[in-house]
C-alpha cells in the first residue's frame, strides 16, 4: 500500500506543486486549504505524514498541530514554513512536529524529509507492534494463586476499554505494578503513565502539582508548569492512596473526569486533556463516604470496575517463586551471586504472615542476600522477625518501662517495628499487643525514632 500524505496549506499554487512531486514518489495525497480540514480528514484519510503550513486561515499551523497531537499522539508532522516563521517553527518541533522545512523550498529537499518522517513514522509503527507483543508475552504478576490468576484476566478484560478503574489492596501488594499492566495492555501503551501518590504530596502543593501552575500564581511560581494531569495527557495516571486526597481537591478530581479539562491554578482558560484514571487504595471508601472524607459522587465516577488484590498472606504457595524471582532480580542489581536458600530458613519465610507483603518480602531478602558469608541464604541470615523472639530474653516486660539489654536493642525496635506495621500504627492496639502502657510505647518509638 502507498504511503499517504496529507497536505495542508491556504495557497493554491503551493498545494498543486507539492501534491505534484510526491505524486511522482508514488504517494497517495490529499490537499486540504486550512487546518481545521487537516484536523477533520484526520481519521478519515488516516495519512502517515502531514505537511501544515504555518499562516493559515481557520486555524494556524501550531493550533493544528495541537488538535492533531491530542486525536493521535504519535502522528508525523512536518511543518512548511516561510522565513519570517521559522521561529513558530523551531516551536512546533519542540511541540512534537518531526521537522521544518523552509519556503520557499528545495524539491530534492522537501522528498527527502518526506521520505525520512515515512521511515520515522515505519519504525516508530515496528516498536508499537513489538511492545504489543512484549506486553502480550510477559508474564508481568507472579503466582500460582487461583485469585491471582483470575486478576491476570481481568487486568486483561479491563484494559481493552477506557473505564476508570479501582484497586482495592493492602500496603504492599502491588497496586501501581497492576496499574502499569492495565496501562500496558491498553491501546494507550505508548502513551505516558504518570504515578501519583496522594498521601505524599503536601496539602498547599496538592493542586499545583496535580493541576498545573501559571507564571506568578503564587510566590514561588517563577515560571508556568503543567500539571500530573497534563503530563498523562494521551496516556493514563495512576492515583495511588486515592483515601488521601484532601476534600477540595476532590470536587477538582470530580470536575476533571467529567469535563475532560483542567484549570490550572492562578489559570483561566480550561485545557483538553485525554487521560485513563486509574486509582488504588488500601481504605474502604464506603467507609470513608460514610464519614465525610470522601465524596460518595467521586467514589462511584472512580469506582467503574474494582480489582481487590490478596495480601500474601492468603497465597502463601506463590512466596517460593517470589523468592526465586527476588533472588535472581537483587543478584544483578547488588553484583551478589547467592544461589539458593535453605530449607528452614524457607520454612520460615512461609510460616511468616507479611504484614508489609510483597514489598516486605522482597526488602527482608535483599537483607538476607547482603548478610549471606556463603551462596546460600541461611535462617540466621533473616531478619529478626522471621526467626522469631523465643530464643532472646524478654525484650519488653509488660506493664513495665524496664530498658532492655543493649545486646538487644536492634532486636527490640524490629519487634516494636513489626507490631506497629501490623497494626496500622495504631497505638492503643500496638501496646495491647506488646502489653505496654501507651506511655512505654511512646518512649521507645520516640527512642527508636519510629514516628513518633
Amino acid at each position: 500500500m502507498n504511503a499517504k500524505i496529507l497536505i495542508a496549506d491556504d495557497e493554491t499554487n503551493i498545494r498543486k506543486v507539492i501534491a505534484l512531486l510526491l505524486k511522482e514518489q508514488g504517494y497517495e495525497i490529499k490537499a486540504v486549504a486550512n487546518g481545521r480540514e487537516a484536523v477533520d480528514a484526520l481519521l478519515d484519510f488516516q495519512p502517515d505524514v502531514i505537511l501544515l503550513d504555518q499562516q493559515m486561515p481557520v486555524l494556524a499551523g501550531v493550533e493544528t498541530l495541537d488538535e492533531i497531537k491530542r486525536i493521535r499522539p504519535n502522528q508525523t508532522v512536518i511543518f512548511v514554513s516561510a522565513y519570517g516563521s521559522i521561529s513558530l517553527a523551531v516551536d512546533a518541533v519542540k511541540k512534537g512536529a518531526y521537522d521544518f522545512i523552509e519556503k520557499p523550498f528545495n524539491n530534492d529537499h522537501l522528498i527527502l524529509t518526506v521520505q525520512r518522517a515515512l521511515e520515522h513514522s515505519r519504525l516508530k509503527a515496528e516498536i508499537k507492534i513489538l511492545k504489543t507483543d512484549m506486553n502480550k508475552n510477559h508474564s508481568f504478576i507472579i503466582g500460582e494463586n487461583t485469585g491471582l490468576k483470575h486478576i491476570v484476566d481481568q487486568v486483561k478484560q479491563v484494559a481493552k476499554t477506557q473505564a476508570t478503574v479501582l484497586i482495592y489492596g493492602e500496603s504492599g501488594t502491588g497496586k501501581e505494578l497492576i496499574a502499569g499492566s492495565i496501562h500496558n495492555y491498553s491501546t494507550r501503551f505508548d502513551g505516558p503513565f504518570v504515578a501519583v501518590n496522594c498521601g505524599a504530596i503536601p496539602l498547599t502543593l496538592m493542586e499545583s502539582e496535580l493541576f498545573g501552575h501559571e507564571k506568578g500564581a503564587f510566590t514561588d511560581a517563577k515560571e508556568a508548569k503543567a500539571g500530573k494531569f497534563e503530563q498523562a495527557h494521551g496516556g493514563t495516571i495512576f492515583l495511588d492512596e486515592i483515601g488521601e486526597l484532601p476534600l477540595e481537591a476532590q470536587v477538582k478530581l470530580l470536575r476533571v473526569l467529567e469535563e475532560q479539562k483542567v484549570t490550572r491554578v492562578g489559570g483561566k482558560k480550561a485545557i483538553p486533556i485525554d487521560i485513563r484514571i486509574i486509582s488504588a487504595t488500601n481504605r474502604k471508601l464506603e467507609d470513608e463516604a460514610s464519614h465525610g472524607r470522601f465524596r460518595s459522587d467521586l467514589m462511584y465516577r472512580l469506582n467503574v470496575f474494582t480489582i481487590t488484590l490478596p495480601p500474601l498472606r492468603e497465597r502463601k504457595e506463590d512466596i517460593s517463586l517470589l523468592v526465586d524471582f527476588f533472588i535472581n532480580k537483587h543478584n544483578k542489581v547488588l553484583h551478589l551471586a547467592i544461589n539458593g536458600i535453605t530449607s528452614d530458613a524457607m520454612e520460615k519465610i512461609e510460616a511468616y504472615d507479611w504484614p508489609g507483603n510483597v514489598r516486605d518480602l522482597e526488602n527482608a531478602l535483599q537483607s538476607a542476600m547482603i548478610l549471606a558469608s556463603t551462596d546460600v541464604i541461611q535462617t540466621g541470615n533473616l531478619p529478626i522477625r522471621l526467626r522469631g523472639y523465643d530464643h532472646l530474653e524478654p525484650i519488653i516486660h509488660p506493664g513495665s518501662d524496664t530498658h532492655c539489654n543493649e545486646n538487644n536493642i536492634k532486636e527490640e525496635r524490629e519487634w516494636i517495628l513489626e507490631t506497629l506495621v501490623k497494626h496500622n500504627y495504631n497505638r492503643t492496639l500496638t501496646a495491647e499487643a506488646l502489653q505496654v502502657s501507651r506511655k512505654t510505647l511512646f518512649n521507645k518509638m520516640k527512642r527508636y525514632g519510629l514516628g513518633c
